[in-house]
């Protein structure tokens, strides 16, 4: 690159950023320029902006200033030490993060994955709201907040989400409402899915472990089936309120009947001894695979459960498409990913192990069992047996949202 277009260039950025500069900003911009272009790079710097070289040079002396003052920030356009200036908003308020987060989190838009996320309500509103609960706080404080925990501003060209459907946003928002009932009634929560199938054997699985220096793992070259191990598939119960879970590792298929078997080891094993006095269990699910919103063996087997255990069972299911919404995902699934990162699943032993062993700073704990019952597929309902499902359909959506009563005389405690 010759010197006519390194001029170019560095007129063309600062001619893209000046409106944003105030005059200590411009000087600093001006200094990290001709700094990363080493000797001659205040001359060029000053040639293409129009700067002076004395106040380049003196950017340059706050840059050295800065790297060498002790826990220095910069915090709204000024240089404080640590401590310095007002306390965080969060540290007077101890509850004011946790009262945003209830607040936004149904309207919570974007990839529940990624750490970019927007919420469509305004900081205005939000502000509004957390004050009417107590907390002091101004809008400007509500933005720095939600910056600080990976939001960003809803703008236009983010508002079409593909082929999402058209009430996707409500149902969050009556899933959000019918957790938050229930949780303040005693009443479990749940949150159920299935694990991505599994391979068993000597195969590569992505991350690293700590092995001594120059002596990988030596594992299959390539991800054939081992026609004796064969593959496993986790199907998981989360305790949205008590931060638990539960994973049924099958060696067969994923199929209606092997998911509301899960839920039932879940309820015998933990869930009733928790909620001892519980009349009614909501769970929130995906709208495909074993727990289909359409899947009549799914409604079935889960009236068989109720009708054992003597609990109505509320179902809400997350609209198509958004299945990594549900909390199980991203709060235990990925979780139990993460612990077994660069380890082969050499055996089904291991794969219960290492799920058992899955936990977090916040305390997650679970349990896990191997289900070597081989679920058969393609089982159908009649429309007679469909028809004695005890089922109550909600007003909004009831293909996804429904209640299923117990028959009291199958009742058997």
């Amino acid at each position: 690159m010759n010197s006519d277009e390194l001029l170019e260039i560095i007129e063309a950025k600062y001619s893209a950023l000046e409106a944003y500069f105030d005059e200590r900003t411009r000087r600093i911009w001006g200094a990290v320029e001709a700094r990363s272009l080493g000797r001659g790079g205040i001359t060029r710097v000053s040639k293409a902006t129009g700067m002076s070289r004395s106040t380049i040079r003196l950017g340059m002396v706050e840059l050295e200033q800065m790297s060498q003052a002790e826990e220095e920030v910069l915090e709204l356009g000024s240089i404080r030490k640590a401590g310095g200036g007002r306390k965080r908003i969060t540290t007077t308020d101890t509850h004011l993060l946790e009262a945003l987060e209830g607040l936004i989190e149904p309207g919570t838009r974007g990839d529940p994955e990624l750490p970019l996320k927007w919420t469509t309500q305004s900081t205005h509103k939000l502000a509004e709201r957390l004050q009417e609960m107590g907390h002091r706080v101004s809008p400007r404080s509500v933005y720095n907040l939600l910056r600080q925990q990976g939001y960003s501003l809803q703008s236009n060209r983010k508002t079409h989400e593909g082929n999402g459907h058209v009430d996707r946003d409500e149902q969050f928002q009556h899933i959000s409402e019918r957790v938050d009932q229930q949780q303040q009634a005693g009443q479990p929560v749940i949150s159920v899915d299935a694990k991505k199938r599994e391979l068993i054997g000597e195969f590569y699985n992505e991350g690293n472990e700590w092995r001594p220096k120059q002596e990988p793992r030596p594992v299959n070259a390539y991800d054939f089936v081992d026609q004796d191990l064969g593959k496993v598939i986790p199907y998981g119960v989360y305790d949205l309120t008590l931060n638990q879970g539960w994973v049924n590792v099958g060696i067969g298929h994923n199929t209606a009947e092997f998911a509301v078997a899960t839920i039932r080891q879940w309820w015998y094993e933990m869930g009733k001894p928790l909620y001892s006095a519980a009349t009614e269990l909501l769970i929130t699910a995906d709208c495909g695979g074993s727990n289909d919103y359409r899947s009549r063996l799914w409604k079935a087997e889960l009236q068989i459960l109720g009708d054992e255990i003597g609990l109505t069972i509320e179902v809400c299911h997350f609209p198509p498409g958004t299945s990594k919404w549900n909390k199980i995902e991203h709060r235990m699934f990925s979780q139990i990913s993460q612990s077994w990162r660069g380890q082969p699943l050499t055996s089904r032993a291991v794969v219960v192990q290492l799920i058992g062993q899955t936990t977090t700073t916040t305390g997650l704990m679970i349990q896990a069992e191997l289900d070597e019952t081989l679920y058969e597929t393609g089982i159908e309902i009649s429309d007679d047996e469909f028809n004695e499902i005890v089922i109550e359909r909600d007003e909004f959506h009831g293909e996804w949202n429904y209640r299923i009563l117990p028959r009291e005389f199958s009742i058997t405690g």
